[in-house]
């Protein structure tokens, strides 16, 4: 009982402490302003042109780390803090989001699995606590393995999610310094920025594992 409050503290604690990384971190270097003086929107716009996205559009949306690329629609969607500030966390921002957009452009590998698994994944991951409860609870073991296959698709796509977003910050990094939106100290204090939003997705990945290894041991022990 004792090992089990632990674990269920830890998949607790894990995300929150990523969370709260993500936010001070965020908070801190949006109050500091880039030498460039430039706005979230108008880095992704230098970023996307410098690459030929020109038909890439830049949109505004609600809400505080709202960030993300809509690859159907060609679009950048920026908060509205980062589509209008000039901080360092608004650069580092609007730069990864134009990372996604290169990704897509140059059809890079990992983001198309990634792609392509969305949809199994999505379905996957609303699916498969029901199959597993229901598997357990009957007594089915079937229909419990059916579950975790499910599972193990969402699990699958947390996995894949963490390339594509490395790989983004990366691509954010060499843009912004080569484009000289950040200058020398700049750079180190952009980085922790983007490091602290990929905790985020290292935090869910180690989550959504432990999780799985847990429903693969408890179906092989009510298989014996």
């Amino acid at each position: 009982m004792g090992a089990y409050l632990i674990y269920f503290l830890l998949l607790m604690i894990i995300p929150m402490l990523a969370s709260s990384k993500v936010k001070s971190t965020y908070t801190k270097y949006s109050k500091k302003p880039t030498s460039s003086g430039m706005t979230g929107a108008d880095v992704a716009r230098k970023i996307l042109d410098d690459n030929g996205l020109h038909d890439v559009q830049i949109g505004m949306v609600k809400g505080e780390l709202t960030d993300h690329y809509d690859p159907r629609k060609k679009q950048v969607n920026l908060s509205e803090n980062n589509y209008q500030g000039r901080s360092m966390a608004s650069s580092a921002v609007a730069a990864h989001e134009v990372g996604h957009a290169i990704q897509d452009q140059e059809e890079y590998a990992f983001l198309r699995f990634r792609s392509a698994l969305a949809p199994a994944a999505s379905s996957g991951s609303n699916l498969s606590m029901i199959l597993i409860i229901a598997g357990m609870l009957l007594g089915t073991m079937n229909l419990m393995l059916v579950g975790i296959i499910f599972f193990a698709v969402a699990v699958l796509f947390q996995l894949v999610t963490l390339p594509v977003e490395f790989d983004a910050s990366n691509r954010a990094m060499t843009q912004l310094v080569s484009a000289g939106i950040i200058r020398n100290n700049e750079e180190r204090e952009t980085k922790k920025v983007l490091n602290a939003a990929a905790l985020t997705y290292v935090a869910a990945a180690l989550v959504a594992v432990a999780e799985l290894m847990r429903f693969i041991l408890i179906f092989a022990a009510n298989r014996e």
